[in-house]
C-alpha cells in the first residue's frame, strides 16, 4: 500500500528512520498519536525551564533561584493542562518528578555558567532545502561565542551514550549546523550536546567534509523514505528500543499487524504525510 511521503524531514526524523523504518511510518507518515511518557514530559519541562532562564533573564540574573522558579513555572503549566494526570502521577510522584527536573536544570548550570551565555536564539525554527531535501527542525539554542562565532547547543535529559555511539548522537546537531549554514549564511564553529543526567558535554566541530557527509546522509535517507512510501515497505528493526516503543503491539517483529495501528489509533485512509 503506498503512502504519501512526509513534506519535510527533521534531524530527529532522519535518525528515527535509521533506528526503525516502521516506527517512522507510524509517527512521521501516518502521524499516529503518541501518549505522553515520563521521559518526554521531563524533557519538555527541562527544556522549557532552560529556555526561559536564558531568554527571559539577563546576564547577572540567571541565578539558582531564578532557575528553580523557571522549573516551577514549567511544572505549573504541565499540571494545569492535565499532563501529570495523563501520566497517572499522584501528588508525591509529581513532587519527585519535578525535583528530578530541578536537578537536571542544576546540572546544566554545572556544565556552563548561564550568565556567560550569549544566546541569539532559543527554540529556533530552521527551515531550508538542502541538497534537494526539505529539512526543518527546532534548535534548542544558538549562541554567539566570545570570538564571534556561532555555537549550536542541544540539551539531552536521558543517559549519555557510550563512546562508541557518540558519533551517531552528534548527527542531529551536525544537521542543525548545516541548516544554520544554509539559512544564516554562517557555519557554526562548534556543536555541543549537553547531557544533563551525568552531567557531561560532547563537543564536535562541523568542518566542511563533516557537513557534506551529513548532507549526503540526509539525501540518502530521503531517497529511502520516498521509496518506502512508494512501495509500502517499512521494515521493523528490532532493538533495545522496542521495550519503550508505543507501537510494539502493532509490530510484526512482535506478532502484531501494522494495519491495525491506523484503525485503532488514527483515522481512516492511507498515510497523510507529515512534517
Amino acid at each position: 500500500m503506498p503512502f504519501e511521503p512526509p513534506r519535510t524531514l527533521s534531524p530527529s526524523k532522519v535518525a528515527a528512520f535509521g533506528a526503525c523504518a516502521l516506527a517512522f511510518r507510524f509517527t512521521a507518515v501516518e502521524r499516529l498519536p503518541e501518549a505522553a511518557t515520563p521521559w518526554t514530559v521531563k524533557g519538555t519541562l527541562v527544556h522549557s525551564a532552560l529556555e526561559h532562564l536564558v531568554w527571559d533573564h539577563p546576564p547577572g540574573e540567571r541565578s539558582e533561584e531564578a532557575a528553580s522558579a523557571e522549573v516551577d513555572r514549567a511544572a505549573g503549566a504541565l499540571e494545569a493542562d492535565g499532563t501529570f494526570d495523563e501520566l497517572g502521577l499522584d501528588r508525591a510522584s509529581v513532587a519527585a518528578f519535578v525535583d528530578d527536573a530541578r536537578r537536571l536544570v542544576g546540572n546544566a548550570r554545572r556544565l556552563e555558567d548561564p550568565d556567560h551565555i550569549d544566546a541569539v536564539g532559543v527554540e529556533l525554527l530552521l527551515d531550508a532545502t538542502v541538497g534537494g531535501v526539505h529539512l526543518r527542525g527546532i534548535l534548542d539554542r544558538l549562541d554567539r561565542s566570545e570570538d564571534g562565532s556561532l555555537v549550536v547547543v542541544d540539551y539531552k535529559t536521558g543517559r549519555a551514550p557510550a563512546p562508541a555511539y557518540e558519533r551517531s548522537r552528534l548527527a542531529g546537531v551536525h544537521l542543525y549546523a548545516l541548516l544554520c549554514e544554509v539559512v544564516l549564511g554562517e557555519r557554526p564553529r562548534e556543536v555541543r550536546l549537553l547531557h544533563l543526567r551525568e552531567p557531561t558535554v560532547i563537543i564536535s566541530h562541523p568542518t566542511e567534509p563533516v557537513l557534506r557527509a551529513h548532507e549526503r546522509r540526509a539525501h540518502a535517507v530521503w531517497d529511502a523514505v520516498t521509496r518506502a512510501c512508494r512501495t509500502g515497505d517499512f521494515r521493523p528493526r528490532p532493538s533495545g528500543l522496542c521495550g519503550t516503543c508505543q507501537f510494539r503491539s502493532y509490530c510484526p517483529a512482535h506478532g502484531g499487524d501494522p494495519a491495525l495501528a491506523k484503525r485503532f489509533l488514527g483515522t481512516s485512509g492511507v498515510g497523510v504525510g507529515a512534517a
